[in-house]
């Protein structure tokens, strides 16, 4: 579901707020899943707040229904009086079928941070799609065939690694670390997909962005480099944050690119380009190098569609900073809620994609960005342990991560409450590259895990 609503905050601001959710049907029309909020007019690009949704539908007629949800979730930025990032939003939203699959609809919600200032009731509209999630039963490695992308749909994910100069006057070169998820469409070339990066050096710790984008590629000598291509790029979304001049968050990125494939299922690229906010005044260019895994089996030009099955996790997680760093000298505890991502490599190690902001703590608008490895014992067993090793990008909220950049080790074990679900309970420790930040970290997940289709 994606929806738009106008805050108010005190004082009479107004501040645009755009969200998004995939909701996973867990039977007897109740949909659960995680959901991003973020800053897209006003005076407040760099707000964001991630965290998870839980939503009931009722049938009014054959084509019309009722929403009834609850999202809470932490976050925060852009200087927004949020207190501790704790935020909820119930909502009721009326849809009505627009199509096989799409609705439009308008929402009634109550946006607020319980120990923060901001306490609004407004109207909004609201896009919904709904799908098929597709997955595979059977243990990692056993045989599948796989005629589209399962899951989310994606079919290729990419690790990113990037500078944006700003055309402030200061001359600041930003360091950015970030992901993205590609789907390649019926048009040979075309692909379209969603991207996050966070500042990691550059002195602009807190800064986030949030893309949707779109890239069209060729092959400019078929016969002699089959797989060297050429295209371009385009982006557009929301960020804001680490004294980035982003006015109300909304930006876009334009951008020429080149990539090749030197391993089966295995692409590096590089793109060039310019960024310019919708109604503020950040201007700059920006370059980023990333290197991208194909998902699923039957996109190279090989064009088989067998593969093996994959084990992946969607993991939400409470975690517990016991000796966070401010910037002010000051040290105390905080909380953040976050969402992790893992995608087994083989039978013992496994990818981490993770995105983390506070809720408690004092320390609204802290987040947190990571990608990984991890370990684990065999996944069959009713009981198992595991550890991973991660870096990424945290800053906001006055906590000391100097320029941004972060590692973190987490150490953990699990009880399997099912076929598919577990419990976890972890301890490790996060610091900040360049000093300050150094802390404890102790954690509470709930697993879901499902099987897609990998390539052989």
């Amino acid at each position: 579901m994606l929806g738009f609503e106008t805050v108010r905050l005190p004082g009479g601001e107004r501040m645009g707020l755009v969200g998004g959710s995939f909701l996973f049907d867990i039977g007897d029309d109740w949909g659960l899943g995680p959901g991003v909020y973020g800053a897209s007019a006003g005076q407040r690009g760099g707000l964001f707040v991630g965290g998870v949704e839980v939503q009931k539908r009722v049938a009014l007629g054959r084509s019309t229904s009722l929403a009834l949800g609850m999202y809470a979730g932490g976050g925060g930025g852009a200087g927004a009086p949020v207190g501790s990032g704790l935020m909820l939003r119930p909502a009721v939203t009326l849809l009505q079928d627009l199509g096989p699959r799409v609705q439009g609809g308008l929402s009634l919600s109550s946006v607020r941070f319980p120990s923060g200032q901001i306490r609004s009731q407004q109207l909004g509209l609201a896009l919904a799609w709904r799908h098929d999630f597709l997955t595979y039963e059977g243990r990692t490695g056993d045989r599948v065939d796989a005629p589209r992308a399962g899951g989310l749909g994606f079919d290729r994910m990419a690790i990113t690694v990037g500078q944006m100069r700003l055309h402030d006057g200061t001359g600041r070169h930003i360091g950015l670390v970030g992901a993205r998820a590609d789907r390649r469409t019926s048009i040979p070339g075309l692909t379209w997909g969603l991207e996050a990066a966070a500042a990691a050096t550059g002195g602009a710790a807190g800064y986030m962005e949030i893309l949707a984008s779109s890239s069209y590629s060729l092959a400019p000598l078929p016969s002699l480099l089959p797989t060297w291509r050429v295209g371009v790029r385009g982006a557009g979304g929301f960020g804001g944050g680490g004294a980035v001049p982003a006015g109300g968050g909304t930006f876009g990125k334009a951008l020429l690119g080149t990539e090749v494939s030197p391993l089966g299922g295995v692409t590096v690229g590089v793109d060039y380009g310019k960024e310019r906010g919708l109604h503020s005044g950040l201007r700059g260019n920006v370059a980023q190098a990333w290197v991208a895994l194909d998902l699923e089996p039957g996109l190279d030009s090989r064009g088989t569609t067998q593969g093996h099955v994959v084990r992946t996790e969607w993991v939400g997680v409470l975690q517990h900073h016991t000796k966070a760093e401010r910037k002010n000298g000051a040290s105390g505890s905080l909380d953040v809620v976050g969402l992790k991502l893992n995608r087994y490599l083989g039978e013992y190690v496994y990818a981490s994609g993770q995105a983390h902001s506070a809720y408690a703590g004092g320390a609204g608008a802290y987040s947190i960005g990571l990608i990984g490895l991890g370990a684990s014992t065999s996944a069959s067993a009713p009981w198992r342990v595991g550890a991973e090793l991660l870096a990424g990008a945290a800053g906001g909220g006055g906590v000391s991560t100097s320029g941004g950049a972060i590692v973190q080790g987490v150490a953990w074990a699990a009880w399997s409450t099912s076929a598919q679900s577990e419990l976890r309970l972890g301890a490790g420790k996060v610091r900040s590259r360049s000093g300050g930040l150094s802390s404890p970290v102790l954690e509470v997940a709930f697993s879901r895990s499902f099987g897609m289709a990998g390539r052989d």
